[in-house]
């Protein structure tokens, strides 16, 4: 799977270009001022370099060191400094009640992974943290816009609300949407969106 993330990222182009995900961007205000901000599966950057450029503390993660490599020139480019954690999900460890904010976007891990990845979550927000995630549903697979072609790692609804049981829902849906994210993501979508707070 790494080797997949390397040669999707190996590219000199980004594969979902430079901007952040207009969902992040919408709930951006969320977070607290000056919040330490952990990104999941963060890939080539490009939300973790808008969280900095608002101000943000951010440490991104991601098991492709090509993808963090193209995440520093992007910082360097931006005027902001990231900290990077190059680790597989299944080996990163949270730290108790440590981060303000967690963001999960287009994170998709085999639903055994996510479980025990959400139960860190939980773990890892100090109390009054936020959690933001945004992830393919299932459905996902008849519209072939972005996305994997697994339905197991594409997560329901239900599923992410019973994976995060010590979060109380601020916002909670599934939904159709456009979306545009360089050549990777382009189209309509069937997405789940969770915003969430301990």
């Amino acid at each position: 799977m790494k080797n997949q993330w390397n040669d999707r990222y190996g590219q000199s182009e980004y594969y979902y270009g430079t901007a952040p995900n207009t969902f992040l961007v919408d709930q951006v205000n969320q977070f607290e001022q000056n919040a330490k901000v952990l990104c999941l599966a963060e890939g080539e950057g490009r939300n973790a370099v808008f969280l900095a450029k608002k101000g943000f503390q951010v440490t991104a993660v991601d098991s492709s060191q090509v993808g963090l490599d193209k995440l520093a020139e992007l910082a360097v480019k931006n005027n902001v400094v990231i900290d990077t954690i190059c680790c597989d999900l299944n080996e990163f460890v949270f730290e108790d009640s440590y981060w303000s904010g967690i963001v999960s976007i287009w994170c998709h891990l085999p639903s055994e992974l996510r479980t025990k990845v959400h139960k860190g979550v939980v773990f890892g927000l100090k109390p009054g943290g936020i959690f933001v995630l945004e992830a393919y549903r299932p459905e996902q697979l008849k519209f072939r816009t972005g996305g994997p072609q697994n339905a197991d790692l594409m997560p329901t609804l239900s599923q992410v609300v019973s994976e995060l049981p010590g979060l109380k829902p601020v916002l909670a849906h599934e939904i159709e949407r456009n979306v545009s994210e360089g050549i990777g993501h382009q189209g309509l979508s069937a997405v789940v969106q969770f915003v969430g707070t301990k």
